[in-house]
């Protein structure tokens, strides 16, 4: 089932997710849910504030990344086909000199930004069978990783940007809170005008 995806504005983006036990209920349901509705609006990685859930859970698919031209056969194969889910995950180190990358969110349509983050991480998180991992990650792989786990803290992208940049987009995030933006796929927008 497609889940509609929180816009910016709503609080569970902001709030720092709690972790589960493998008691949480229907989860198998909500990960099938989780990567249908990342599927459905062309993302690589889905977060549960996303879909209004305050939990440390986050889904990802590199697939589509691998479609890229510029980059290497290796990166190629290394980005297909990994598909993970990431419950209770911990960042425990961060290296090597921070790099830019364009970024989006779903939760925040049409607007994409240079983001800033260092090119290495490790990460300790539980499978969906809640068996414990602990794996580093570079790259395009890592910063995926990165960008989702910051949803389950309550940080989102447009945080790292600088003081100009944020008031540049101001507007554009108050038209996305307030659903005054044309999207493609299931959303809910926190400060939406109920119609009569």
């Amino acid at each position: 089932m497609i889940l509609p995806i929180v816009a910016y504005g709503d609080p569970v983006l902001k709030k720092v997710g709690e972790d589960i036990d493998a008691e949480y209920p229907k989860l198998n349901e909500l990960l099938d849910n989780m990567f249908e509705t990342m599927y459905n609006a062309f993302g690589v990685g889905l977060a549960a504030p996303q879909v209004g859930l305050q939990i440390r859970l986050f889904v990802i698919d590199t697939t589509p990344f691998a479609e890229d031209e510029d980059l290497s056969e290796a990166d190629k194969k290394a980005l297909e086909g990994f598909k993970k889910v990431f419950i209770n995950a911990q960042i425990t180190k961060e290296e090597g000199d921070e790099w830019a990358f364009n970024e989006g969110c779903l939760s925040i349509p049409d607007v994409r930004e240079d983001v800033f983050r260092k090119p290495s991480i490790t990460i300790e998180y539980l499978d969906e069978n809640f068996e414990k991992h602990v794996e580093t990650y570079d790259g395009l792989m890592a910063r995926v990783i990165q960008h989702e786990y910051d949803h389950i803290d309550g940080i989102l992208f447009t945080e790292k940007l600088s003081t100009l940049k944020k008031r540049l987009i101001k507007g554009r995030l108050d038209n996305i809170s307030k659903g005054k933006i044309r999207v493609d796929y299931k959303m809910r927008f926190p400060k939406q005008k109920k119609r009569r």
